[in-house]
């Protein structure tokens, strides 16, 4: 943001807070995360009437994620209304209505009772089930020995097109695990582990007889697929360059259903370097809008933009380079007049509309929210997967102020918990470049009253935003005591390219400033104790929380979750093999980068007391780094504990370790940070 915008520097905050609440309100606790369930996946009828979506529940009893697929009416807009649809152990997800509306599927992985499958070792596998909505049990529509990654219908509904992954030709005998053979360039995933060389490709799959054709082949993965209006064609995305793993150039390419064994080759749309994905059909089935990123060198820093493509060929058209903000999940309206789309915009997620030709950019669901997904109804009106400060994701439908909520999947929970007061506000940054962030206080706490111990929670990405989302972390902090300084620093998406890319292999300078700021403006509003503040966040956020740490001493407990601090030894160890290139450049050649980033060079100059914690096969962020620096607080008589997740990766899963992390932050931070008067 230029200098020149000064005049926008004046502080201004926004506001949402829980009315008074009833005598028989209590604060949040952490078991209030296994009470509170997730809404995804919005599916609405071909009719209209209905919307599918799935329901997760953390269950510590089983120490595992659980989903049922649920069904609600459009038309109601009061509680009561929604129905279950799929009994425990389906674990449904991507649900999918058939073009009918006969049939409601669903991905499931089902290792017992009727209907499951698996592969030769018993271990069960991901099919393609089915309800049918005049009654029974859902059954498998699919009987893939190696499962189904992804699915659509065909317009008809007499045919599925799936996404299958690659077998090993010959069987292990072995009693210990198959070695691991590794020739790729890139051969590590966070989640999966060692890379081979077996792709996913799309098979057309005929319902009625069960037969099942290959339609695409070759050394590439394709993803994405999407059936052309008349049900002859394909589009699909998939990176088809010499060598996939050397950079992130996906295409939209466009293939006939009918092409069995590879006799119609593909048709190449898009021949743009950097990704290109998420198609979508117009409705006469000329045009393919999809997500683009035409700035690939910059890699994640760089904005997705919204682009039209002729299927018959030609140039592709950019719809919203000027707009300088991320898009997502681009949908043609049905009439063709339209395209709707998700925009990511200063702290909210919106669902934005725009003309073909690029004009008349609306915003028909925005406000203080978060929309995470959306589709479209028969009506032409969005039914959106919506989150606020107090709500945590429901489906509402509707556009403007006429914006409706269809479930209320965890109202009941809610009505008896007094929730954070949130404000959104702007301050300037040391160099006068105005920040935005959210501030959280405690339900009971009011203005004027004596400061508060205080928070620094840093986001991961770093190319993601703080929005108004509802945050159970922080309304759980706020719930014990402390007020929340959660800020979207430069590397932050929402406000732009220039924003985002500002920390360009430069982490942990003008970041650091816009976070140091966001505590400076909560001590001077009288929030924040500058003598009790505490910092920490995951992933990205504690990569800047050590930078935090080695550059201040100003808190007085700090978490750093999954970080990295010695980026030299990450190099071929994580994921990022092609990102650190670009970004740093090749470490034998830019070594002086690479040590002048890294916070574990002034390792010496942390007093503040660290809980450091990781998954033990987290190979987005490998927990060496965390290793690598309790090693060097402890050796250096500093105060410091590591907590290591057995089988957990990037992002925790099991529900007794999601406990157990919250509990021990409230530990770590109420033992240093509220005691440091």
């Amino acid at each position: 943001m230029p200098h020149a915008r000064v005049v926008l520097l004046l502080l201004t905050v926004t506001t949402t807070a829980v009315a008074q609440a009833p005598p028989s309100q209590r604060p949040l606790t952490v078991d209030d995360l296994f009470a509170l369930k997730q809404v995804g996946n919005p599916q609405v009828s071909p009719d209209g009437r209905w919307v599918a979506y799935v329901v997760r529940t953390l269950n510590l009893k089983t120490d595992r994620s659980e989903a049922t697929l649920w069904m609600a009416p459009l038309d109601s807009g009061t509680a009561g209304g929604a129905i279950p649809l799929t009994a425990p152990g389906y674990s449904p997800s991507e649900a999918r209505w058939s073009p009918d509306g006969r049939y409601l599927s669903f991905l499931a992985t089902r290792p017992r009772g009727p209907g499951a499958a698996a592969d030769s070792s018993g271990e069960p596998k991901t099919q393609v089930w089915a309800l049918d909505r005049r009654g029974g049990e859902a059954r498998p529509l699919t009987h893939v020995p190696q499962g189904v990654d992804a699915y659509e219908w065909s317009p008809d509904g007499a045919r599925l097109v799936l996404a299958i992954r690659d077998t090993l030709a010959a069987p292990w005998a072995g009693k210990s695990p198959r070695p691991k053979v590794i020739t790729r360039l890139q051969f590590k995933r966070d989640g999966t582990g060692y890379l081979d060389t077996l792709r996913t490709h799309l098979y057309v799959f005929t319902v009625a007889s069960g037969a099942l054709t290959q339609i695409t082949s070759g050394t590439y993965d394709e993803s994405d697929p999407a059936w052309s209006p008349d049900g002859h064609s394909i589009a699909f995305v998939s990176d088809r360059s010499s060598d996939p793993d050397a950079n992130h150039n996906t295409d939209i390419w466009v293939v006939a259903a009918d092409s069995a064994g590879g006799a119609r080759p593909p048709r190449q749309l898009t021949t743009n370097p950097g990704s290109d994905e998420s198609p979508a059909w117009s409705p006469d089935g000329k045009s393919i809008v999809y997500i683009t990123d035409v700035e690939p060198d910059i890699i994640y820093y760089a904005t997705q933009q919204l682009a039209l493509v002729p299927v018959a060929g030609g140039a592709p058209r950019l719809l919203t380079r000027t707009l300088d903000r991320n898009v997502g999940d681009p949908q043609f309206a049905r009439d063709g007049g339209a395209i709707w789309f998700l925009l990511e915009d200063h702290g909210e997620q919106d669902v934005a509309r725009i003309a073909p030709d690029g004009s008349g950019l609306t915003r028909p669901v925005t406000g203080p929210l978060d929309v995470s997904a959306f589709r479209l109804a028969p009506s032409g009106l969005p039914v959106a997967l919506v989150s606020k400060a107090d709500v945590p994701g429901e489906i509402f439908t509707g556009s403007g102020t006429a914006l409706r909520q269809v479930t209320f999947t965890n109202d009941s929970v809610l009505a008896g918990i007094r929730l954070a007061r949130v404000e959104k506000v702007t301050f300037p940054s040391q160099d006068r470049t105005p920040i935005e962030g959210f501030i959280f206080t405690p339900p009971d706490h009011q203005r004027g009253a004596a400061p508060l111990p205080t928070l620094l929670r840093i986001h991961g990405g770093p190319v993601s935003q703080y929005s108004w989302r509802f945050n159970f972390e922080a309304q759980l902090f706020a719930a014990h005591g402390y007020a929340v300084v959660t800020v979207n620093p430069r590397g932050s998406s929402g406000y732009g390219e220039a924003f985002s890319r500002a920390i360009w292999a430069d982490w942990g300078n003008k970041d650091y400033d816009d976070v140091m700021a966001g505590v400076d403006y909560a001590i001077r509003s009288g929030i924040a104790d500058p003598r009790r503040l505490g910092v920490g966040g995951w992933s990205y956020g504690g990569i800047l929380t050590d930078h935090v740490i080695v550059k201040t001493n100003r808190f007085a407990a700090a978490i750093s979750g999954a970080s990295e601090v010695l980026y030299i030894a990450n190099y071929g160890h994580d994921h990022y093999q092609y990102e650190w290139e670009k970004e740093l450049g090749l470490p034998w050649r830019t070594r002086a980068v690479w040590e002048r980033l890294s916070p574990f060079n002034q390792v010496e100059r942390i007093v503040t007391p660290t809980l450091i914690m990781g998954g033990d096969v987290d190979w987005n962020v490998p927990i060496q780094n965390g290793e690598q620096l309790y090693q060097a607080l402890r050796r250096l008589g500093r105060t410091t504990e590591l907590v290591v997740y057995p089988g957990e990766s990037h992002g925790l899963r099991a529900p007794s370790h999601l406990k157990d992390r919250l509990e021990r932050y409230l530990a770590w931070y109420d033992r240093f940070v509220k005691a440091s008067r």
